[in-house]
């Protein structure tokens, strides 16, 4: 039961603070979700399959193992001690990482097959398919958001190189396209950035473990780590400038999230040369 005494302690906020940037992170997986699926209808309008489910889900793939991925570096290094890490206990976190990162990586992959869809095009008569069959057809605005092709985004339309994207009933004008191609350029960024972040991490925690994590390479993977996040940080200007607020809050709370899981090795790291000095 919780004192009053913890509620005065700046440590508890703390931890509440941290928990509940972790807990807007799990929501993000059914919002994504959501973005996912409405999209999916259009890019994958036979229907989704096992075969091209990454590349309709890619961003709830992504955010769901990595949430889970979070939960085992918080366990790893603020909760669970070192003298409980070992054994059976060790192995199944070890299990539960490494099927975080097949995932990760498999949505990675996704991100890629993305691009590939959405910079798949052809050029296409705007009149002949306004003719057609208006209500079949969609335009794209920015990346994963698509518009019904009606009568009066057909005249805005008019004049313009209009190109269709392969496969879909999906076509677009120059600027939306360009846009588009951009976001999905810095998905792919963003996640490779991350994959990169986490397997320094892992070195950290694994040689933390070991007792063989010194201030030198401490300082070498920060000077790594500071230029690999700063990269993130600016996906995250350009989603917030161009993008969807979904995808610049997103990154904003993923990047809070690494500061703490970065001050729990550090403390870690802290405390271990206290108990050996």
């Amino acid at each position: 039961m919780i004192s009053i005494d913890q509620f005065r302690q700046p440590y508890f906020w703390y931890r509440i603070f941290k928990y509940s940037i972790y807990s807007l992170l799990a929501y993000n997986i059914w919002l994504f979700f959501l973005v996912d699926f409405s999209a999916s209808e259009q890019t994958f309008s036979q229907g989704v399959t096992w075969r091209n489910l990454v590349e309709a889900y890619s961003a709830t793939i992504d955010t769901l193992f990595w949430v889970i991925l979070l939960l085992m570096f918080e366990l790893e290094t603020a909760v669970i001690s070192d003298e409980k890490l070992q054994g059976s206990l060790k192995w199944v976190l070890s299990g539960l990482r490494a099927t975080c990162y097949l995932f990760i990586g498999y949505a990675f992959y996704g991100y890629v097959v993305k691009y590939g869809v959405v910079t798949n095009l052809h050029p296409v008569d705007i009149a002949e398919i306004c003719s057609i069959a208006v209500s079949d057809f969609t335009y794209v605005i920015t990346l994963d958001d698509y518009l019904p092709l009606t009568p009066e985004a057909c005249r805005l339309m008019q004049g313009q190189p209009i190109q269709q994207i392969v496969g879909t009933q999906i076509v677009g004008a120059p600027a939306q396209l360009e846009l588009t191609f951009r976001l999905a350029v810095t998905d792919i960024v963003n996640a490779g950035n991350w994959l990169i972040i986490v397997a320094i991490l892992e070195i950290e925690v694994w040689m933390q473990l070991k007792n063989m994590l010194s201030g030198h390479l401490m300082t070498v993977n920060k000077i790594i780590k500071s230029v690999l996040y700063a990269i993130l940080f600016a996906c995250a200007v350009y989603w917030g400038i161009d993008g969807d607020f979904l995808d610049f809050w997103d990154a904003f709370l993923w990047l809070v999230a690494f500061i703490f899981i970065e001050m729990n090795i550090f403390e870690w790291r802290e405390e271990t040369q206290a108990d050996n000095a």
